[in-house]
């Protein structure tokens, strides 16, 4: 697959690049820059990401930040069971439980909600960091949810860090999970509560929490685009100019002069 002349392989991150020394030079140097379309494309085009990982992956299947990469852009295109597999080598080679979370929210994906859950409560999530801890707890609720277990997920999510108001990256997924599942739950209120306090802690809009509250709120957006393009379509269609009609009274004033000289022709004739 071809790769833009500014994607060097340098971007990538140091503890990759580290990984990476153990390939021949310009082996790496190729499969870093495979690496680094897969990160620059993977939330805006899941499947080029995805290509690229391929690419990547038959070059160097045997480092782990490869099979991660590979299992995180099949995991973008809901290739679930490609993506724990990859992810499940990927720790295999670490010993990393970093990914266990993920791993979790693919075997949701699968269709294994009870699986996740097991997952949740296994030894390993003792050993995440927070923010690994918090990723688990709403693969959690999730899965609670798969299960028609609305009630069951509220208090799955109800946490110190839920309660905290110090913002961390995972703060605004957080609010708005518990805000979704409090509304699942008809307990609207409360619902608006958590979306408006998602939306303050959402600096770089990672949730679409300011739409759901206004749309709690009766507001309708409107698209400009959209708007113009309807005034447009039901604006009066200019009148045509029916040439047939002007050339039938070209024709008619053409008959009538005829008939006036006609009638000329035969006044002189009588006079004469």
């Amino acid at each position: 697959m071809p790769i833009p002349d500014d994607v060097t392989g340098d971007e990538i991150d140091k503890d990759v690049r580290q990984e990476l020394q153990s390939l021949p030079k310009g082996l790496a140097e190729d499969v870093a820059r495979n690496l680094v379309m897969v990160a620059r494309l993977i939330d805006e085009d899941p499947e080029g990401a995805y290509g690229y990982s391929r690419v990547a992956l038959r070059l160097a299947s045997r480092v782990a930040a490869v099979r991660e990469a590979a299992g995180f852009a099949a995991y973008a295109n809901q290739k679930y069971s490609e993506a724990l597999a990859e992810f499940r080598a990927a720790r295999r080679m670490t010993g990393s439980v970093e990914l266990w979370p993920v791993m979790a929210d693919c075997e949701r994906g699968l269709g294994r909600p009870e699986k996740a859950l097991d997952m949740a409560g296994a030894p390993e999530v003792q050993k995440l960091d927070k923010a690994g801890q918090v990723e688990m707890r709403l693969v959690a609720a999730g899965a609670r949810r798969d299960m028609d277990q609305i009630d069951a997920a509220i208090v799955t999510l109800q946490s110190p860090e839920l309660a905290s108001n110090s913002v961390q990256p995972w703060t605004a997924r957080l609010r708005y999970a518990y805000a979704d599942a409090l509304l699942a739950a008809g307990r609207e209120d409360e619902a608006r509560e958590w979306f408006a306090k998602a939306v303050e802690s959402d600096k770089d809009g990672s949730t679409d929490a300011s739409d759901r509250l206004a749309e709690m709120d009766g507001v309708e957006f409107v698209d400009a685009l959209d708007e113009n393009d309807t005034e447009t379509s039901e604006a009066p269609a200019p009148e045509s100019v029916d040439t047939d009609s002007e050339d039938d009274e070209d024709d008619d004033k053409g008959d009538n002069d005829d008939s006036i000289d006609s009638d000329a022709d035969e006044k002189d004739a009588l006079d004469g």
